[in-house]
């Protein structure tokens, strides 16, 4: 059930955001920062740590969960080290997924940039 779960929940948010894409004149970008904003500011205020353990990867997953990553990282750094660790809680708490995007999209660009030239197309 755990899959099912995971797959409508993240199905649904995926649902909204196409929705949002196709009636109204938002940009992406500007609904993947508010996707981001959504997500921490339902963390704040207790409802997205439920949906994360009812759904699991299918609400973590989502730019939603990158905005829960930083909040409950903000959250956790404030406890430790006080209002300092506002400032790097986010981050420390993101880093390994942060990390991983510029270290794939840097690999991808190279192979691109090594073996573009023989997938060329002609016009």
């Amino acid at each position: 059930m755990q899959y099912l779960y995971s797959f409508l929940v993240g199905g649904a948010l995926c649902v909204i955001a196409q929705l949002l894409i196709d009636k109204t004149k938002l940009t992406p970008a500007r609904i993947l920062t508010a996707y981001v904003c959504a997500g921490v500011l339902l963390t704040a205020v207790g409802l997205y740590e439920p949906l994360v353990s009812f759904a699991g990867s299918g609400a973590a997953v989502p730019l939603t969960g990158f905005g829960y990553a930083l909040a409950k990282g903000v959250e956790s750094s404030v406890s430790e080290s006080g209002w300092l660790g506002a400032f790097s809680g986010g981050l420390s708490a993101c880093s390994a997924g942060i990390e991983a995007a510029v270290f794939f999209g840097l690999v991808f660009a190279l192979i691109r940039a090594a073996f573009g030239k023989f997938s060329k197309r002609r016009v």
